[in-house]
């Protein structure tokens, strides 16, 4: 499981969660951060860092941003 980074980061990109990810795999996504789900070893570091609380596990993801789940898997990292 991975950490999803959610609408609420639209608009504000605050990199407070990039700075703290000990493993780096928190990309910019264009609109918001992206987590790569393969990179991801959920560690939850990132999730109490971000101003917005737009960061949460996969499975505790709020109903109506199921996609960014969707959108996460689907993004090409450059890997």
């Amino acid at each position: 499981m991975a950490y999803v980074i959610t609408e609420p980061c639209i608009g504000t990109k605050d990199q407070s969660c990039v700075e703290v990810c000990p493993v780096d795999c928190i990309y910019d996504g264009g609109d918001h951060f992206m987590i790569n789900p393969e990179e991801c070893i959920d560690c939850g570091a990132c999730e109490p860092e971000c101003p917005v609380e737009a960061i949460y596990p996969e499975d505790e993801v709020p109903e109506e941003m199921e996609s960014y789940i969707t959108k996460a898997a689907e993004y090409d990292f450059g890997s």
